[in-house]
């Protein structure tokens, strides 16, 4: 399935660096402006909301599932997301995922997020038409 992801597209600038943590269930215990601003959400509304409030239908499951198993590894996962915004628009990143244990022995993830280049774009657009078949 190949899908038309019109013309609402959010372009991040060259020095935004959208940073979230999460707890171990993908609940957003942290949210950087950059996000709030590209996303579209207030803070107040992001903090409590799972993670995938943002997650885009385009992107497929199989990253998110590579994601998780590699970090749940204490691994660092990179790769090029899609997301979408509050109004219904999307925006692209290059997303780094990583653990970090907090000082009670429970880990959170901390991920950092960049403008990935055009090269990097038009790849994921063609490898996740073939996932998403």
């Amino acid at each position: 399935m190949s899908i038309n992801l019109g013309n609402n597209e959010v372009q991040l600038g060259t020095s935004t660096m959208i940073i979230t943590e999460t707890d171990e269930k993908g609940t957003i215990i942290f949210a950087s402006k950059d996000f709030c601003e590209i996303a579209g959400y207030s803070c107040d509304e992001l903090i409590g909301q799972p993670h995938n409030i943002v997650r885009h239908p385009f992107m497929p499951s199989s990253a998110f599932k590579d994601l998780w198993s590699t970090v749940k590894r204490g691994e660092i996962w990179t790769g090029i997301v899609i997301n979408r915004t509050k109004e219904g628009g999307f925006y692209w990143v290059s997303a780094t995922v990583f653990p970090s244990k907090r000082r009670d022995g429970s880990t959170k993830y901390i991920s950092v997020r960049v403008k990935p280049s055009q090269d990097e774009i038009l790849n994921a657009i063609e490898l996740y038409n073939k996932e998403n078949r």
